[in-house]
Parts: structure tokens; sequence; C-alpha cells
């Protein structure tokens, strides 16, 4: 297929060139030779926001609830990611994870954590002690943890390039520069008002991340789940306080909160990251604690559910807030994973932005979610794992959209 000029057609466009829309694109012309895909991306860039800000883990899928999409699509996914990498050439290393109890009141949930993983089919999973805690990790601290070796790291940038290189042989195009404003739904059709000009479909799929509520209110899709910005801080440690870490060394997460703690993740560079912690982002993409909107924080701030949210969990937040605002806080957090790590060894900090659906009474999404109108689908919440994920959450969705894909 051609780039369209100002304004064009397509069999399915997809809005979102971030590693899960190009997955769906990429899925879409492996099903169906010469079908006419387009990707709508808003960005200069592909891949300019959570697919390019994450921490790079592939996950084994230990956190997920059994039966859930995630436990079920993060197993597949990961598999597939591996896979994915070795056809490529893309570099990756299964360097394993150790999730620690450093305290009695966390063991509980250590040994739920495992039963967990058990359900969802992660493979070769140990609960080990404080003496085999330290032949994997030297410099960790802890009474015991879980060992989950098959949990590894990736630039999903990489993949996300592949991706987009495997459309654009396949016969698809990505359009970048090109905001999607409005969709107005047709019988037989979708047509979409983009900063780019007007486009027609026959079937849509949105993958928005962190606009992915909007797009869907677009097609009169229900104002809930919101999404509510989060910004994770890391730093890089400095190469001489690198040899601390072998792998990914992460805490016992709270079960009542959604994000995992700050944690320590080795990266495919051969850098180590620590964090992130999880502070309210002032805008969707707001990557500095200076970056705000006022429009979308008040959006944020006026809504039920987040405030709902705040009411609940404030000595949480407080607590993010805290380490956020003081490096101090922040090492004091790592230090019961590693204590040897000091301030003086986090450099260079850098931050992600995690989009986080949230219903108006304060719960949590803590599935992937999706909306459907007649030959619209909404990728409506999509975090971790979505990367990791992607490739078998691509089959997922388009199973769903194959009717309105395949039709006359």
């Amino acid at each position: 297929m051609s780039s369209p000029g100002p304004s064009g057609s397509a069999d399915l466009v997809v809005v979102g060139a971030g590693i899960v829309g190009l997955a769906v694109a990429r899925e879409s012309l492996l099903r169906h030779e010469g079908l006419r895909v387009l990707v709508l991306e808003k960005e200069a860039q592909i891949a300019s926001h959570q697919s390019g800000h994450n921490s790079g883990v592939i996950h084994a899928g230990v956190y997920y609830a059994p039966g859930s999409l995630k436990a079920r699509l993060c197993v597949q996914g990961s598999q597939a990611v591996y896979a994915y990498c070795a056809e490529k050439g893309i570099p990756y290393e299964r360097c394993g994870k150790v999730v620690v109890a450093t305290h009695e009141d966390e063991l509980p949930r250590l040994e739920e954590l495992h039963r967990r993983a058990t359900a969802n089919g992660v493979s070769g999973l140990e609960l080990v002690d404080e003496s085999e805690l330290a032949e994997l990790e030297p410099h960790a601290r802890g009474l015991k943890a879980l060992y989950s070796p098959s949990t590894g790291i990736v630039d999903f940038r990489r993949i996300a390039q592949a991706f987009a290189e495997d459309v654009r042989t396949m016969g698809g195009a990505i359009r970048t520069k090109a905001r999607v404003t409005g969709m107005k739904l047709g019988q037989r059709s979708v047509e979409l008002q983009t900063s780019a000009g007007r486009f027609t479909a026959r079937t849509v799929i949105t993958c928005g991340g962190l606009y992915s509520d909007r797009l869907a209110r677009m097609t009169g899709a229900p104002p809930d789940p919101k999404i509510v910005p989060f910004r994770g801080r890391y730093y890089s440690l400095r190469p001489s306080a690198r040899r601390l870490v072998r792998g990914l060394v992460y805490p016992v997460p709270d079960p009542a909160f959604p994000f995992l703690g700050v944690h320590f993740t080795k990266q495919i560079s051969g850098d180590v990251w620590a964090g992130p912690n999880a502070v309210l982002a002032f805008a969707r993409e707001g990557y500095r604690a200076r970056d705000v909107k006022v429009s979308e924080l008040w959006e944020t701030l006026s809504y039920s559910g987040f405030r709902a949210l705040a009411s609940r969990h404030w000595r949480v937040g407080l607590s993010e807030i805290r380490g956020d605002l003081s490096k101090r806080a922040f090492v004091a957090a790592l230090q019961r994973l590693v204590p040897a790590i000091r301030r003086a060894d986090l450099i260079e900090p850098r931050a992600g932005v995690r989009a986080q659906a949230l219903s108006a009474d304060g719960r949590l999404f803590d599935d992937f979610w999706f909306d459907y109108a007649e030959n619209v689908i909404h990728v409506r919440n999509a975090p971790s794992p979505g990367a990791t994920s992607s490739l078998a959450l691509a089959p997922e969705i388009l199973d769903v959209a194959e009717r309105t894909i395949s039709a006359d």
C-alpha cells in the first residue's frame, strides 16, 4: 500500500504506533495478504511514549490474577517475544528476577505470588531462602525470595522498530504527525479527522495509550474508565555500582496498589536502573515535574475516581511523593533490597508515564480493557505487561475485529 496523501482510505486503520498498535497492524497483514493497512501516529517518531519509556523487562507472568487476560497473554507473549528476538537478531537476555521479602509480614504475600505464578504457568519458579538468594544476588538482603529465571530484558524500542519494518515490508503504511481529532461512524466505514487530513476505513483499532479513553469517547464509548497518568522516576547506577545487581531485584508488591515499588532493573545495554516511584503526573505526557497542562491536571483532580483513590491510599501517595522530592528517601527504599547502595550511586534521572485506567469509584483496572463499537475496537487499558504481551495481545484483538475486516 502506498502512503496516502492528505486524505485516503484503507481496509484497517490502527491509531497509535506504539508497540501494541504496531503488533496489531503486523498481525493483520500476516493474516490477510494485500490488506490495505494504515497506522496513524500523532508524534514524529514511533514508540515515543510508553513503548519507548519503559524499563525493558520481558515479564514472565508472576503478578497477574490467574484466568485474567494479563496472566494468559503475558505468558504467551513472553515466549513469542523471545522467539521473535531470536528470529530478528534483536539482543535480549534471560537474566532472571528475584522478588524479595524483607519483613515477616511480606512472607504470606510472597507465597501467594508463588501460587499465582504457578497457576499462570510460569516456568522454572523457585522459592529460595536467604542463603540461596545470596547465591543469586550477593548484595541483596531478604528473608526469602521468589526466583523467576524466565524473566528477561530487551530494548522494546528495537522490537517496535522491527514491527514497523514488518508492516512496511508487507505493504502497510505508517503515517506520523497525524493526530486523530475525531471519528464518525458510518454503517460500513469510519471517517477519521486528523491533523494530516481525512481518512476512511472499514475497521479502526485504536491503541492510544495515554489518550486511549479520549479516543474511545470519540465513538460514544462510556466516559469510564478514565486514564490517570502516573510518572515514575528512574536513576542509572554509576558504573562502579553496577556490580551490586546481577539481574532484576524487586520488592514484594502491595496488593492494594498497582505499582511494584522501587526496584533494580538491569538493562540490555549493561546499565542498571533503580526505580521507578509512582506519583501523579501533571500532564498525560508529563515526563518532568514541571510539565503541567492545566486542563489535563484539572480533569484528573476533578475526577471522582481519582479522589476516591487518593482518599484510600493517601499514606502510600505521600510516601511516593516524599521519594520523588527527596533522593535520600528514594535511596532508603532501595536499601531495603540492597543495603550497600548509596546516594552517590544514583545518577542520570529519567522518567516514564504509565497510563492507568481508573473507574469512577476509584477502582484500578488491573487487566487489559477494550471498548467495542460496530466497526471500531478501542484498546483502553494496556499498561505493563502490554509490551511483553504485544505479540499475544494482537491476535486477541484481531480475532474480535475479524468479522468487519473480512466483510465484503
